[in-house]
């Protein structure tokens, strides 16, 4: 089994946003305001980032936490647009979220058959 593991995912999804984003590990860290060391041990392997940090480096990367565990493939995906889904969810009726799910869907589709 080829599988990559959760750690491994992290180690290159920060790589990968830092090098998206132009920076050294030096500035991702100064951005982030953690030790330079710090960004380095956490794309090598050694060491696993905190919950605070995880999101430190997130919004010093401008990123969304999810796209660095590999939860995410899209690192622009909007967290506030995301934070309000979840916010709003138990606001809705239960035809409203059949709509929404229906309307969800049809992105989904409209988005995979442009990508054949």
């Amino acid at each position: 089994m080829n599988e990559k593991q959760p750690t491994d995912i992290f180690q290159q999804r920060l790589k990968d946003a830092r090098t998206l984003r132009g920076l050294n590990q030096a500035e991702l860290a100064g951005k982030a305001g953690l030790p330079a060391a710090s960004v380095s041990h956490f794309e090598s392997g050694p060491r696993k980032p905190s919950f605070d940090n995880l999101k430190a480096l997130a919004s010093a990367l401008d990123v969304t936490t999810d796209y660095l565990l590999g939860r995410s493939d899209t690192p622009e995906a909007s967290a506030e647009t995301i934070g309000r889904l979840h916010r709003d969810l138990g606001k809705l009726t239960e035809q409203d979220l059949k709509l929404a799910t229906d309307f969800l869907d049809l992105l989904v589709q409209r988005k995979t058959k442009g990508s054949e």
